[in-house]
């Protein structure tokens, strides 16, 4: 192995422990905290080293972010396979969904309530993104007819997620979240 091979796997290592270090601290006590300093404490590295990976905080939770995507569209690639029929697939990425927010609240915010530099919505999407987004689209797929399909898939996005948002966040209650989820469904299947 080279000389430069080493230190980029060695490099690579370092981001990945960072990174994890990062969803650890973020799932155990919030965004809030996570800071260089203790992440540098965490990973034993100085800031210095954190700095000369990460611009700083920001760029670590975008990093946590896109790995979340990633997490995400598997999760949402299972339930969707999983299914028996359009209906149910449509169902089981909602639940999905809704599921991944629940387990992985730090790991969900990061991706959808944190302010992040990533570009959504764009060609320019990092990989992960487009992946998690396209497992909801290929769910959507054949409710499209001759709407847009990616607005389409935009609007049952954005349903569920404001769904789950307002339940985390204790604005609709817990008990009644897979009765509205089951409207949406209803709604968004029937055609609106």
């Amino acid at each position: 192995m080279s000389i430069q091979a080493r230190r980029e796997r060695e490099r690579a290592e370092r981001e990945r422990l960072i990174i994890e270090a990062a969803r650890e601290l973020a799932e155990n006590e919030g965004w809030e905290a996570v800071t260089t300093r203790r992440l540098a404490e965490r990973v034993e590295y100085s800031q210095p080293v954190l700095y000369s990976h990460f611009k700083g905080k920001d760029a670590i939770m975008a990093a946590v972010a896109v790995e979340g995507c990633a997490d995400l569209a598997v999760e949402l690639r299972a339930g969707r396979l999983a299914a028996d029929g359009p209906e149910e697939a449509l169902a089981a990425v909602a639940d999905a969904y809704s599921s991944f927010a629940e387990r992985r609240p730090a790991l969900y915010d990061a991706i959808f309530s944190q302010r992040v530099d990533l570009p959504f919505a764009t060609p320019e999407a990092p990989a992960a993104l487009q992946a998690a987004f396209g497992e909801l689209r290929e769910a959507v797929r054949p409710f499209a007819g001759d709407d847009d399909l990616g607005l389409l898939t935009e609007t049952f996005w954005s349903g569920l997620h404001g769904l789950v948002t307002l339940m985390r966040d204790g604005r609709l209650p817990r008990e009644a979240h897979a009765r509205r989820v089951a409207i949406l469904l209803a709604r968004f299947g029937s055609g609106l």
